[in-house]
């Protein structure tokens, strides 16, 4: 399921993080790619000092593990550090797949990968984060403080940016439930008794609904 989400960080987080990011500097991406992504990525990757660094990591990964619908969609078990990138002057990242695993003080299987927008659409030409579905493209070009989240199972690619500047934040979930089927189960039964909550109360139907919910994932849910 790919699934935009909404202010995931505000106006204010954003322009803060920005000037956070000035505190670093940038490297060719290629030094982290995988052997058969390097030849398509033209991207640049952020380096900082570790205490900068760990400032970002903590500010975005409160905003997201705070959002009900990031939480909702993702049910997260792991998270990778965040990755900032910038593309400019043609820069992006051709078509490419995700690693499956990911290492950090231990493995991590990426379910799921998320890229958040901390530049204005305005401020940059190209630069659309486009998923290919069975021959079928998606581009998504999101507000400042947007988030989206994908199966890493999804190729995909950043079109060049060929005017202005795109930075983003990306990082990698493993899912408390590996299946996305069975994640989008999971959300739709939420977003219905969340509905019902909103419109009757707390009814027989809503009782349900949760019961439902709360089984299926203990049934699916890999801990």
């Amino acid at each position: 399921m790919i699934r935009p989400i909404k202010n995931v960080l505000t106006t204010s987080r954003v322009q803060s993080l920005r000037q956070l990011i000035a505190h670093g500097q940038f490297e060719d991406g290629k030094n982290t790619a995988g052997w058969h992504a390097q030849g398509v990525k033209t991207n640049l990757q952020w380096q900082a000092k570790d205490d900068i660094a760990e400032e970002l990591n903590h500010a975005v990964a409160h905003a997201l593990t705070s959002n009900p619908e990031f939480t909702a969609l993702t049910y997260p078990k792991k998270m990778m550090p965040f990755i900032v990138s910038k593309s400019t002057n043609q820069g992006g990242y051709g078509d490419h797949i995700d690693d499956a695993i990911m290492h950090n003080e231990e493995l991590v299987r990426t379910d799921i990968s998320c890229t958040i927008f901390l530049s204005d659409p305005n401020d940059y030409q190209g630069g659309e984060l486009t998923m290919i579905l069975g021959g079928v493209e998606m581009a998504y070009k999101l507000e400042a403080g947007d988030a989206i989240v994908y199966p890493s199972t999804t190729l995909h690619r950043v079109n060049p940016v060929t005017s202005g500047e795109r930075l983003a934040v990306l990082t990698w979930i493993e899912s408390l439930v590996s299946s996305p089927d069975k994640r989008e189960i999971l959300h739709d039964l939420d977003a219905a008794r969340k509905t019902i909550m909103q419109q009757h109360g707390k009814t027989p139907e809503f009782d349900l609904i949760t019961k439902s919910h709360a089984n299926l994932l203990r049934r699916w849910a890999i801990t």
